[in-house]
């Protein structure tokens, strides 16, 4: 049998593509061809593997190898291909003898020494394979993480190991997956660590149990970002399949730790960060913070630091849950459903209004500094609030506040009341669902969206708070008392 056909999986985007991998021992001079668009990674494979070959005991053919990876037209990165590569340099020589191969995958690197090394977006590649009814065969490294996807998992250490296993001298068990971790909800920061700031901590609460937006601002010190770290304590855990597509995308980057699985992500990028940082990209796209943060948090600080071109790319996914990636090669969505939440100081100085730590030329700083957020990504912003500085009795005072998991329970139970109702957030309402809850308020709206000056988006983002005030207060229809609230936090920040 000269020729051999493994099957594998490329990572594009977040799916995991078909890949064939033949290989030919032909006549004519000893060589080594790869075909089928692989980059430098995958063609310093046929080096690797002559090595693992050598030093697991078997031999080189001394015929052309040619390998092919299909289809020829999709980019391979990486060094995923060399298991599948030498296998099939087996198989075509007849080292292996007649082995049974049907319905598997492979997917792993090879050292020079034989051993097996774990590689990245191994989790996207084990999620098609379950699907596909298909036994994924990967390094021992990697084992846990396909288990999880729910993938038939030969999890093997070393090419002389899996040999061994294939022509049935020694048989390797099955791998299973440890039991996913808990709920670890307890463990993220507390809410009444937060000294005062009632407000706030009212919106954090409506913020969680809706999935809104949230913008604060306020001075330097009055606890922006402890209150925005606190946020992921009050949501409640992922489902299993949302925390798979989350392990997905980060495992495209950096695996998430085991005991974070069921946990919603929190993500915190600097102001610093560029466009593709923040929404992905690169020659081989990748996902950016925005992807990273999906089904959690994504906490963007000194909001008037960061480029305003970088702020702009929030507009698009903040309407539509997903980021398009387009390049000459490829173009990948990523999926980017995330709760901004984010903070300002009013001025440079952080100090506006301030007479004795203010700049003293507050006007014209704080414009220049404002008028780096536009109002469209303002506009998009469900929740605006003031965030004073707090007073040293209180600061230094005992801990008056509720616990996160009090306020989760409350969350818990509205956000069980929203897909009760309509099987979506509020902040996924539709304008049919929240005119169907105004009841006699419309007349009411109408003067105050003039009076306001208020945008259609900005009157439907105030509609779904309501909505969420009212699940929060256990009422079925939207009151005045709640439309009055959510419209209170439409002020505007960015007014010196």
């Amino acid at each position: 049998m000269s020729i051999a056909l493994l099957h594998s999986r490329a990572t594009l985007g977040i799916r995991a593509v078909p890949v064939r991998v033949e290989i030919h021992l032909g006549p004519g001079l000893p060589g080594f061809t790869m075909v089928g668009l692989p980059d430098t990674a995958v063609r310093e494979s046929k080096d690797r593997v002559r090595s693992a070959l050598i030093n697991g005991g078997f031999r080189i053919p001394q015929q052309r190898i040619t390998v092919n990876l299909a289809p020829a037209d999709l980019p391979k990165d990486g060094g995923r291909f060399d298991l599948p590569i030498a296998v099939g340099i087996l198989l075509a020589s007849g080292q292996l003898g007649r082995v049974e191969l049907k319905d598997m995958e492979w997917i792993g690197e090879l050292a020079l020494s034989g051993a097996l090394s774990p590689v990245p977006a191994i989790l996207p590649g084990a999620l098609a394979a379950a699907r596909a009814g298909h036994t994924l065969v990967v390094p021992a490294g990697n084992g846990d993480e396909a288990a999880l996807a729910g993938a038939d998992t030969l999890a093997v250490n070393s090419l002389t190991e899996l040999c061994a296993h294939l022509k049935g001298d020694i048989r390797l068990p099955r791998h299973t997956a440890p039991p996913p971790p808990g709920d670890d909800a307890g463990q993220s920061p507390c809410l009444s660590q937060i000294r005062g700031q009632p407000a706030a901590k009212r919106v954090l609460e409506i913020a969680a149990a809706g999935g809104h937006s949230l913008l604060m601002g306020g001075p330097p010190g009055a606890g922006k970002s402890m209150l925005a770290s606190r946020l992921p304590g009050l949501l409640p855990p992922l489902e299993r399949d949302q925390a798979l597509e989350v392990a997905a995308i980060h495992s495209l980057r950096q695996a998430r730790p085991a005991t974070a699985f069921l946990q919603p992500p929190y993500r915190a990028p600097h102001h610093t960060a560029s466009a593709p940082a923040l929404v992905g990209g690169g020659g081989r796209p990748r996902p950016g913070e925005i992807s990273l943060a999906h089904e959690g948090v994504l906490f963007l600080d000194e909001l008037p630091e960061f480029q305003p071109r970088v702020l702009e790319v929030l507009r698009e996914p903040l309407e539509t849950g997903e980021v398009h990636i387009a390049r000459a090669a490829q173009q990948v969505s990523f999926p980017a459903r995330f709760q901004l939440v984010a903070a300002m100081n009013p001025c440079p100085c952080g100090y506006l209004g301030d007479p004795e730590k203010g700049c003293g030329y507050e006007c014209e700083k704080a414009k220049r500094y404002q008028r780096r957020l536009s109002g469209p990504l303002m506009d998009r912003i469900d929740l605006h609030l003031e965030v004073p500085a707090v007073s040293p009795d209180t600061l230094l005072g005992d801990a008056d506040g509720e616990p996160s998991r009090v306020v989760r329970a409350r969350v818990l139970a509205a956000r069980a009341r929203q897909m009760h109702r309509q099987g979506c957030l509020n902040r996924d309402l539709d304008a049919d669902g929240l005119m169907a809850s105004l009841g006699p308020h419309k007349p009411w709206l109408t003067g105050v969206m003039e009076r306001l000056e208020l945008s259609a988006r900005a009157l439907h983002r105030s509609l779904r708070v309501a909505r969420t005030i009212a699940d929060l207060a256990h009422r079925e229809k939207v009151g005045r008392e709640h439309l009055r609230e959510a419209l209170s936090y439409r002020q505007n920040l960015l007014n010196p």
